[in-house]
């Protein structure tokens, strides 16, 4: 269960989706809730079913003083690498921000300074703090959405299912019919890629 952590009167938490995936977009979120902003069910995104996800993201949106979503596409994740790609998505996601937040509670342990706004590294915090929850959940949905529409477009790697991410199921349409321009060229797409040939 998450404990309802607020550190500060004016934090916006940060989290991103689909950092691990090998097609699609790294999608990052900054959320400033309201201190009596209450939820029984909203958690980290990955420990809820995606239809407490779908019931979580009109919630948020409506209750949060103000939030931000952003995509970082895989051309620039393969241009400044996906560590790199994932901290600039947070950064753009906190420009979309219309008040400045005191306090930035990071998800993680990485980050680079915004602005001149403090910021603080949880690891894990999306399980301990109510804003880096949310900005979980919203960049969970956006990325999931996101790649369903891809999916319409290559049905073959059953991006609906799998979102990009490496499953057995979608190495094997990599195998089977290459890569698409939605594949991040600078990941390890199968495993035999590494593997030297004498």
């Amino acid at each position: 269960m998450l404990k309802k952590y607020f550190l500060n009167k004016n934090e916006a938490g940060t989290d991103e989706a689909g950092r691990g995936c090998l097609a699609g977009p790294v999608t990052a979120a900054a959320v400033v809730l309201p201190e009596r902003f209450q939820s029984d069910i909203l958690n980290d995104s990955k420990q809820l079913s995606e239809l407490k996800r779908e019931k979580l993201l009109p919630v948020i949106e409506k209750a949060a003083l103000c939030y931000g979503v952003c995509h970082v596409f895989e051309e620039e994740i393969d241009k400044i690498n996906i560590l790199n790609a994932s901290i600039l998505g947070m950064h753009r996601s906190l420009d979309k921000l219309n008040q400045t937040p005191s306090l930035i509670l990071v998800d993680g342990n990485r980050f680079k300074p915004y602005k001149d706004i403090p910021h603080e590294c949880i690891i894990k915090g999306d399980g301990k703090y109510m804003s880096i929850a949310a900005a979980s959940v919203l960049a969970k949905t956006y990325r999931d959405s996101y790649m369903l529409k891809l999916h319409e477009e290559f049905p073959q790697y059953n991006w609906a299912k799998n979102k990009g991410y490496p499953t057995k199921e979608h190495r094997e349409a990599i195998r089977k019919y290459g890569l698409t321009k939605y594949h991040r060229k600078s990941f390890k797409q199968l495993p035999e890629q590494m593997q030297l040939e004498f």
